[in-house]
């Protein structure tokens, strides 16, 4: 997927989840954070961030900030961008067949999974989580407690149970990755369901992706450890 009219700027503060304050060409901004996850190991005062610069003139913030550098590694943490590149991948991937119907924002008795997908006589689902918190180089997820998302794991069980094929992939926001893993330490809950997800048929697929200030695409799969 590509950003269009970015810019560059130094991260200064984060009031709440949803907006920032960042310098910009010398001048304090407030601009919209598109991730209301915590990513308090990502957005530390002084860092590099990138932002899309809105042409929307009734917006009350001109800026969305989409990407973070830690150090050289450039995080994307726009929590819309997962399920963007994710459809924009599969459909050439092959995973799933080459002639496939793709449809976001399935219902599901009282879920609604990211997408269903029919292939053939393949009937699947696929919930998609974005991966944002780094540490020595191996990607967790989440960066705090989901319920949600453990919701959604039992949801991809039941499917599986009554004859759909279910996935979970987890979209890296970024390239450099030597393993996925479910964070137990933030969330127990969810490191056992994602288990007993994957020991009940529900396939795990980790990507990575190469980040650009200005674009987002699916590099390669990663290893998972549960």
């Amino acid at each position: 997927m590509k950003y269009s009219n970015i810019t560059e700027g130094t991260f200064i503060s984060r009031p709440n989840r949803f907006i920032a304050y960042v310098n910009i060409n010398g001048v304090t901004e407030t601009c919209h954070v598109k991730n209301t996850g915590r990513c308090k190991e990502l957005l530390i005062p002084g860092v590099k961030v990138i932002l899309e610069v809105s042409d929307n003139p009734s917006r009350k913030t001109k800026y969305d900030l989409i990407a973070v550098y830690k150090g050289d590694i450039l995080i994307n943490i726009d929590s819309q961008a997962p399920n963007k590149v994710f459809y924009e991948w599969v459909k050439g991937s092959g995973l799933f067949g080459t002639d496939i119907y793709v449809k976001p924002e399935c219902k599901y008795k009282n879920s609604r999974f990211d997408f269903y997908i029919k292939s053939g006589d393949r009937r699947i689902f696929v919930e998609v989580k974005g991966v944002t918190l780094e540490k020595d180089g191996v990607l967790l997820f989440p960066d705090a407690p989901t319920e949600r998302g453990v919701k959604h794991l039992n949801e991809l069980i039941d499917a599986k149970q009554n004859g759909y094929e279910a996935y979970v992939f987890f979209i890296i926001q970024t390239e450099k990755c030597l393993y996925f893993s479910p964070n137990r330490e933030t969330h127990p809950e969810f490191a056992d369901a994602l288990r007993l997800a994957v020991k009940n048929g529900v396939t795990g697929v980790a990507l990575t992706c190469s980040v650009g200030n200005d674009e987002l695409t699916v590099l390669k799969e990663a290893e998972i450890r549960i």
